[in-house]
C-alpha cells in the first residue's frame, strides 16, 4: 500500500500500486496541470548561482588583432 498527500492541494490518497495512481505523485490530473504551470510560469526555479557570461568582464565585444 502506498500513502501520501498531493502536493499540490495535500489531499491524502493510499493506492496499492503506483501505476493505480497515473497522476501519481499528484492525487489528480488537475494537480498534475496546476504544477506544470507553476513551473511555465516560472514560479518555481532551481537555484544556481549566476554564471558569467563574458570570463574578462568587459563589456564590448572582442576583437582579434588580425581583423581590421
Amino acid at each position: 500500500m502506498i500513502q501520501g498527500r498531493c502536493p499540490i492541494c495535500s489531499k491524502p490518497f493510499a493506492v496499492a500500486r503506483v501505476d493505480d495512481l497515473p497522476s501519481f505523485p499528484f492525487c489528480s490530473d488537475r494537480c498534475r496541470l496546476i504544477d506544470l504551470g507553476r513551473w511555465i510560469d516560472e514560479s518555481y526555479a532551481i537555484p544556481a548561482s549566476p554564471v558569467d557570461q563574458d570570463p574578462d568582464g568587459d563589456d564590448e565585444p572582442r576583437q582579434d588583432a588580425d581583423e581590421d
